[in-house]
């Protein structure tokens, strides 16, 4: 049975470790709490999404060790489809490490080797689900030519391709329908810093000239402008008590896209994000802890439209 979001992205051993300060050397802090969690960009969104009653399944490479074995057993768990996670002989998987402490200052650091990357081989022994799936979120950190693959087999399908990242390659962003870039991959697609709303709303408006219907930008320190056919709104980042940011942006795609696959206008959309990357803030850790209760009550009630 096929899913109705396929992710194409990172999965990573993530360990959450909190502390009372976050030193310049991780090893000296006494440890308050200790987590093992299943982690990763994709991964995260994939975790999203189930949460939001979405089925998934993760296009992604983890070593054939125990973390893999692990981390496979997690994902099963969270009932995400894993048929085209990748156990790549000889490798070790990605490992993240967070260290947050109680004031909110963090440290992040990661182990990615090249070969828990995912291949134009690896999106080839996907391309079913892929192209039965209502959406494709692909993360632009995997390489070039096999994003550019996933892209166009879902292209071809009519499987709505969303691109987390700052697409590089006009043809990539061509067969996109959704790019959204965070504030640093915003600055990679303009040449300059999205500082301000207007300054989104222009870059926004000739991205979506070049190909995708849909874009989210980062407004550095402010919020996300969303552009698309139905218009341009700006949503301000939700007030909460951000404990640690780590995979907000995650939650935001993903929870986006769940609710474009389901069909729901472009305003409840992006309110339902924001409130998800707000909710991903208030704990340690990437891993998303979404309900309708914490949706419902970090959702903006309002949003500011933009002239673009």
């Amino acid at each position: 049975m096929f899913s109705e979001v396929v992710v194409v992205g990172q999965v990573a051993r993530d360990l959450v470790i909190e502390v009372p300060d976050a030193p310049a050397a991780c090893s000296s802090a006494p440890v308050r709490h200790h987590q093992e969690l299943l982690g990763g960009q994709g991964a995260n969104q994939a975790v999203a999404l189930r949460q939001l009653g979405t089925s998934v399944s993760l296009v992604g490479v983890v070593g054939q060790d125990s973390t893999g074995d692990a981390l496979c057993a997690l994902a099963r768990a969270d009932r995400i489809g894993t048929t085209h996670v990748v156990r790549r002989p000889g490798t070790e998987t990605a490992l993240i490490v967070d260290v947050v402490d109680e004031h909110g200052r963090r440290r992040y650091l990661e182990h990615i080797p090249d070969d828990t990357l995912v291949t134009e081989t690896d999106v080839v022994a996907a391309s079913a689900p892929i192209s039965a799936a209502g959406s494709l979120i692909v993360q632009l950190r995997q390489p070039a030519p096999a994003a550019l693959l996933a892209a166009r087999l879902a292209h071809r399908a009519g499987t709505r391709v969303v691109l987390d990242g700052a697409p590089q390659d006009p043809a990539l962003l061509a067969l996109a329908d959704v790019v959204r870039a965070d504030a640093g991959g915003a600055e990679l697609l303009t040449g300059e810093p999205v500082e301000d709303v207007a300054a989104a709303a222009r870059a926004a408006a000739d991205l979506r000239r070049r190909g995708p219907s849909l874009v989210v930008l980062e407004v550095s320190g402010r919020g996300n402008l969303f552009a698309g056919p139905e218009g341009t709104w700006f949503l301000p980042d939700v007030e909460t008590e951000v404990v640690d940011p780590t995979g907000a942006g995650d939650a935001l795609v993903a929870t986006l896209t769940a609710a474009l696959t389901r069909r729901r206008p472009l305003e409840t959309a992006a309110c339902l994000a924001v409130a998800a990357a707000a909710a991903t803030t208030e704990h340690a850790g990437g891993r998303p802890r979404l309900s309708r209760p914490a949706l419902d009550r970090l959702q903006p009630r309002q949003l500011e439209a933009v002239h673009a």
